[in-house]
């Protein structure tokens, strides 16, 4: 198993830097990270459940937390924070940046969505909000 021997935050570039002790060293965008998230709500339980995450392109973390030794969470401005990052799943992705990015940008441009926040095209992929339940009345 693979273990991190450095890692940095940069909030001015928002990149995330991490080193492992097999000598790998990754760069990742924040915007990556969060778009790449390992959480169920990104990926779905089956791959046909994924959703295309759009307008991330001025995400910031706002904290990392530890997971263990195996992981860390992410806290993003947009509120997400519930995909575990584990050391294997980092270096899995830091692997294949390029073709991971490639391949998103790609899915954005068939889908007419696109990276920024305010784009009215990203509507239709947007969480809607859930419903409230009307609080009971005594």
């Amino acid at each position: 198993m693979l273990f991190p021997v450095d890692m940095q935050l940069h909030k001015v570039t928002r990149r995330f830097d991490i080193t492992f002790d097999n000598g790998a060293s990754y760069s990742f965008p924040i915007e990556f990270l969060r778009v790449f998230s390992p959480s169920a709500e990104v990926t779905g339980h089956t791959p046909d459940q994924a959703k295309l995450q759009v307008g991330k392109r001025d995400v910031e973390v706002e904290q990392i937390e530890p997971i263990g030794n195996y992981a860390l969470r992410f806290v993003f401005s947009d509120g997400h924070d519930s995909g575990l990052y584990s050391w294997d799943y980092l270096a899995e992705i830091g692997e294949n940046q390029e073709a991971l990015w490639e391949a998103y940008l790609k899915e954005l441009a068939e889908k007419g969505a696109s990276r920024d926040p305010n784009d009215p095209a990203n509507e239709p992929f947007k969480e809607k909000p859930k419903a409230q339940c009307p609080s009971k009345q005594h």
